[in-house]
């Protein structure tokens, strides 16, 4: 019997959309294992974004894995995908297990403290799956995560614990906007991985 194997919840959201989240699903020794490596091994750098013309470098690193070197195009900067590591690989299959999706590339985020945080926004980019899942995993520190209806306003809320999985799917992005609210009660790094399906263009 696997201890780790959490049922999914219900979904978060109350309407026009699909978020499941299922907990941990890794042990605390695992996640301990994982947070170091992707700490100490994936290629970082400094996020870059293009606001009204100007470039913006952030604090919040980023890495960008594929199956092939896709590029992906999100606040007017485009990355090329590296080719996996053998332990993002592992994480991939796990997610891929746990949820019945398909994944072919990861954006991976590093949070030095709570101080960094991401603004409301929604995973629409034109290179991604039209309504494709996005699982999240998350390593280090515990943060929260807000969800919000653009048109009604409603919130939900979700505490993210070391090793959790959350799925986003559906008609979630078309309708809701999503963010990680920067706090002060946070000191150390948090690690997350969004598994994806890139669709090129042709």
């Amino acid at each position: 019997m696997d201890l780790f194997n959490s049922k999914i919840q219900s979904n978060l959201l109350p309407f026009d959309g699909t978020v499941h989240y299922y907990g941990s699903i890794m042990s605390v020794q695992n996640a301990q294992e994982y947070y170091k490596y992707l700490l100490e091994n994936i290629e970082w750098e400094n996020d870059k974004a293009i606001i009204f013309g100007k470039l913006i470098v952030t604090k919040r690193k980023v890495a960008w894995y594929g199956n092939k070197p896709y590029s992906y195009t999100y606040s007017k900067t485009t990355k090329s995908a590296l080719p996996w590591t053998k332990e993002l690989l592992d994480l991939k299959e796990l997610v891929e297990q746990k949820t019945g999706e398909r994944f072919n590339s990861c954006l991976l985020n590093l949070y030095h403290s709570g101080e960094e945080g991401m603004s409301w926004h929604s995973d629409g980019e034109k290179d991604l799956k039209k309504n494709g899942a996005i699982g999240s995993l998350s390593f280090g520190a515990e943060r929260k995560f807000l969800f919000k209806h653009k048109v009604t306003k409603q919130n939900v809320a979700v505490n993210l614990q070391k090793g959790s999985l959350l799925v986003m799917k559906g008609a979630t992005q078309t309708n809701w906007l999503h963010r990680l609210p920067p706090t002060k009660k946070v000191k150390t790094p948090r690690i997350n991985l969004t598994f994806r399906t890139i669709e090129p263009k042709t």
